[in-house]
């Protein structure tokens, strides 16, 4: 059983058991997350919502909040020695594991 959740402004596709990656989410190590943004459910038959499917939700364990690795954004103009610009940035995450999927 499947189903693909709306979160961070993208759609994932989960099942049980599974660990994912998303957007930063309040919340404490420990704590339980329910997305009832879901837009598909799939066991023996499949269900699509119409944007969302009624009565569907996905229940999650925050196992941990974090920073992804540092992406470096380097500006430069060519054949001008002043021009130069380097910044950084870490993506905040959360990552969850699926408990249950109820469709």
């Amino acid at each position: 059983m499947y189903a693909i959740i709306e979160t961070g402004g993208k759609q994932l596709k989960v099942e049980t058991g599974e660990s994912i990656f998303v957007e930063k989410i309040e919340g404490e190590p420990g704590d339980e997350v329910v997305f009832d943004k879901v837009v598909l459910v799939s066991d023996a038959t499949t269900k699509v919502g119409t944007p969302y499917v009624d009565g569907a939700k996905v229940t999650c364990k925050v196992e941990k909040q974090g920073k992804e690795k540092k992406v470096v954004i380097f500006k430069y103009k060519q054949k001008k020695g002043s021009t130069r610009r380097k910044q950084g940035h870490r993506q905040p995450y959360t990552k969850l594991t699926v408990e249950s999927i109820e469709a």
